[in-house]
C-alpha cells in the first residue's frame, strides 16, 4: 500500500503523464508491471487520476489545483493532439475580442478532425491544409502553449464556419463578424490588415 501511495504522490507533481511514465516510476519503486497495471485501474476507479485519452492521464489533484488557469487548459489542448494550436473562439476570448461563453477549446491541426470530451474539459480539433497551418506562436509561462495570432484566430473561425469563404465578399465577412459579436475594432490595425490579406489569398 505504501508503494501505491508513493506512486500517486509522484504522479501528482506532473501536468500530464502516459502509461510509460507510470511504469517507469513504478519500476523505480520496485513494482512489477502487473502490479502497476492494477494500481492504474484503481487510480481510475477511485478518481485519483483522469483519463484524457487512451494512455494519457492527469492526476485529479494536479488538475484541481490548476483547472482555473487558462494556460493549463491550452497546454492540455496542445498535448492531446500534436501538432496543434489553440484558435477560434478560445483564442479570441484570450485576446478579449469576444465575451461569448466558451464551452469547448477549439484548436487547429493538420490531422483529422476530432473531439475529446474529458473530465478536464472538452477539446475540439479542426483539420486545415498545410498552407494554412501558420500564424501561431508559443506563449511561455507556468504552462507553455501554442496559440493563433488574433487575425488567424478570427480567420480560422470564419474559414470553417463559411466553408472556406466561398462566394463571400469582404462586406459579407464584415457582416458575419458583427453578427457574431466579435469586437474586431479592438484588434490591432496590423492584425486587421493581416486578417483581410489572408482572406484575399484564399480567393486567389
Amino acid at each position: 500500500m505504501k508503494s501505491k501511495n508513493n506512486l500517486i504522490e509522484q504522479l501528482k507533481t506532473l501536468p500530464h503523464f502516459n502509461k510509460n511514465t507510470i511504469h517507469q516510476l513504478g519500476v523505480r519503486l520496485g513494482l512489477r508491471d502487473s502490479t502497476i497495471d492494477v494500481y492504474i485501474s484503481r487510480f481510475l476507479k477511485y478518481k485519483e487520476i483522469y483519463k484524457l485519452k487512451n494512455g494519457l492521464y492527469v492526476s485529479t489533484d494536479f488538475f484541481d489545483k490548476n483547472k482555473n488557469d487558462i494556460s493549463y487548459s491550452f497546454y492540455l489542448a496542445n498535448i492531446l493532439r500534436t501538432p496543434s494550436y489553440v484558435s477560434s473562439w478560445a483564442a479570441l476570448q484570450y485576446y478579449n475580442l469576444t465575451t461569448e461563453a466558451i464551452h469547448s477549446i477549439t484548436s487547429v491541426t493538420q490531422k483529422v478532425t476530432k473531439e475529446y470530451q474529458t473530465r478536464a474539459g472538452n477539446f475540439a480539433y479542426q483539420s486545415i491544409n498545410k498552407e494554412f497551418f501558420s500564424d501561431f506562436s508559443l506563449v511561455k509561462g507556468k504552462f507553455d502553449f501554442f496559440i493563433a495570432s488574433p487575425s488567424k484566430a478570427l480567420f480560422d473561425l470564419l474559414y470553417f464556419r463559411t466553408n472556406q469563404f466561398r462566394g463571400l465578399s469582404i462586406q459579407n465577412i464584415k457582416a458575419i463578424v458583427e453578427e457574431l459579436r466579435i469586437d474586431i475594432d479592438e484588434m490591432d490595425k496590423e492584425e486587421q490588415s493581416k486578417f483581410y490579406l489572408m482572406i484575399k489569398k484564399t480567393n486567389e
